[in-house]
């Protein structure tokens, strides 16, 4: 018990690395900014030209850190009681040694619960590490050891899971961290190419206006530019991604694979259109979308999907296992109060013309 004790411990402390890292090059790039650029560069170039990189550099550098604490520093949230087994079942099921009879006991409490997807055998998702049936979108994370409501992936810069909880921040990180990079690699770049025709003159006094002084302000503004494009390239690629997965309302995990529901597997099944998917992660008020404050809509333990959206029969469809296993019916739950707050009248107009067409047929 003890080496594993201490093996977790020390892989906790390791997990810390990629963000001391990260946190090192950003303070060093403001040092380098600030001090070596604005302070003891440009002076030399221009007064007016400082003023306005500092406020512009601030509010990047102030949003970008903001949103990076909130992704790392907000726990991933979990499935709530209610998806945990009754003691008595728990203990069915754990003496239970056929699967057969184990998924008849999680067909029977799952009968309660607002759950839509399925393995892709057709059985109940159930954590067995966790001991919890598994909510819509929910995954067990290896890393954080816990199953994390609409996980996406474990982000090793972040340390930390990224899900329903802190999707949002994530997303914003990216955005900022991409015009943080974005604004130091442009405001620098005339100074990165003045710096290629350096005076080589000892003193700045003697040292022509259209050039700069060879001092160590050099290598600080040279590896910032470097720097800055490299991770501008980098972010701007997975920024991008992430943002095209926003648009069709998936995470990482459903982009590789398809969530299965009881019509099959579907990738566009929690779809709702452009403009929905977009209010699942960043809320319906449009005014905190760029700041780093929770917004988005729903609990993480249930979600609207374009199947029961679509289908006017819902509430009485029942879900039922393979024919070799128990049979067991599975009433679909009606839907919740953060699924109903996106059915506005375009959809249920759809619905009723889609019911007047199968009458007049």
């Amino acid at each position: 018990m003890a080496p594993t004790h201490v093996l977790r411990c020390c892989q906790r402390g390791l997990a810390w690395i990629p963000v001391i890292f990260i946190a090192l090059v950003v303070c060093w790039s403001y040092y380098a900014y600030v001090v070596e650029l604005c302070i003891f560069t440009i002076p030399s170039i221009g007064e007016k030209s400082k003023f306005v990189y500092l406020i512009f550099f601030h509010l990047s550098f102030i949003m970008f850190v903001w949103s990076y604490w909130k992704t790392i520093f907000t726990n991933p949230a979990n499935p709530s009681k209610e998806f945990c087994l009754p003691k008595a079942e728990k203990e069915r099921y754990e003496k239970e040694e056929r699967p057969e009879s184990q998924q008849e006991i999680l067909w029977r409490a799952a009968t309660s619960l607002p759950l839509y997807t399925r393995t892709g055998a057709g059985a109940i998702r159930y954590c067995d590490r966790c001991q919890v049936i598994k909510p819509d979108r929910c995954h067990h994370c290896s890393a954080c050891d816990m199953c994390v409501l609409k996980m996406d992936h474990h982000c090793p810069w972040v340390n930390n899971c990224v899900g329903f909880s802190n999707y949002k921040f994530f997303i914003l990180f990216l955005a900022y961290s991409l015009v943080y990079c974005l604004f130091i690699a442009a405001t620098v770049l005339q100074y990165f190419i003045k710096f290629w025709t350096l005076c080589r003159r000892k003193s700045a006094e003697n040292c022509p206006k259209n050039e700069l002084p060879d001092t160590q302000a050099k290598f600080h503004v040279l590896f910032l530019f470097f720097v800055a494009a490299m991770f501008c390239i980098s972010i701007l690629s997975l920024f991008s991604y992430h943002l095209w997965l926003v648009g069709k309302n998936r995470s990482t995990i459903e982009a590789f694979r398809a969530p299965v529901f009881r019509t099959g597997s579907d990738k566009n099944g929690f779809s709702l259109g452009f403009r929905k998917n977009i209010a699942q992660v960043f809320g319906d008020q449009k005014k905190y979308w760029l700041l780093p404050v929770f917004t988005s809509q729903g609990d993480g333990l249930t979600f609207p999907t374009r199947l029961v959206t679509a289908d006017a029969e819902q509430a009485t469809v029942t879900l039922q296992p393979e024919p070799d296993k128990s049979a067991v019916n599975i009433p679909v739950s009606p839907l919740s109060e953060s699924q109903n707050r996106l059915l506005n009248s375009d959809q249920h107009l759809d619905v009723l013309h889609y019911t007047v067409v199968i009458v007049v047929v």
